[in-house]
């Protein structure tokens, strides 16, 4: 089967909630939510009825009846199809079983750390600790909540899954603050060499890397193995 003509993964979601059950736009919105599930996919419910829409014109949902609550609008009750039971099959053995390449915005970050100053750039990763490990320490007093009260990991472990990560950025980025204070980083000492040289005599790290010997001396001279196109 040609996978996937919906790429969204609120699609995914909304397949995985009519494979339990017929419903219309509102209460798959209703039941992620009351899940927890919205933690996990991005749920908009302004982007929902397109995405059902979507799925109805690739033939993975079909409209199953109309139905209106007291004086609330009329609602369409949606229902999967076969093919949309394949689907969604193939489509969470895709994610389960095969690995992809995320590209994480803290690595889009860190791969442009030197246009901050080594401060700054402490600053900066301490404040995004805060908001991470005050998450961590939320997630962690739910979860043991869940374990007391013995609701089954099954229905939770993606939470434990973001926790695992957020646990790693956590030690990663503590670290990483350690070594950028203590200078211990690699490179550190040329870092805040080039940044002294800008704010002190205003010259850009371009014009620095065009001369390394004359700015840095002797001993950076591993910097002369950089290539010029990538300087």
């Amino acid at each position: 089967m040609a996978r996937r003509k919906v790429g969204n993964p609120l699609a995914f979601a909304v397949l995985g909630s009519l494979s339990e059950r017929p419903m219309h736009p509102y209460e798959i919105s209703t039941t992620l939510r009351a899940r927890g599930k919205d933690q996990s996919i991005k749920v908009n419910y302004g982007s929902l009825y397109s995405v059902v829409a979507a799925l109805q014109k690739h033939g993975f949902v079909e409209a199953l009846e109309t139905v209106r609550e007291g004086n609330r609008p009329e609602r369409t009750v949606y229902q999967i199809t076969e093919s949309g039971h394949a689907e969604f099959t193939d489509w969470l053995a895709e994610l389960v079983g095969t690995p992809s390449r995320e590209f994480h915005p803290l690595e889009a970050g860190l791969a442009y750390l030197p246009g901050l100053s080594p401060d700054r750039a402490v600053e900066l990763l301490e404040e995004r600790l805060k908001a991470v490990d005050a998450e961590i320490e939320e997630m962690t007093a739910l979860h043991n909540h869940m374990s007391a009260t013995e609701f089954p990991r099954i229905f939770w472990i993606e939470s434990e899954f973001r926790l695992a990560l957020l646990r790693a950025e956590s030690a990663y980025v503590h670290q990483l603050v350690d070594e950028i204070r203590t200078d211990t980083l690699g490179g550190a000492e040329f870092w805040r060499k080039a940044w002294k040289v800008y704010l002190t005599d205003g010259i850009s790290p371009a014009e620095q890397l065009k001369d390394p010997l004359k700015y840095f001396g002797q001993e950076f001279t591993w910097m002369q193995a950089i290539p010029p196109e990538a300087r």
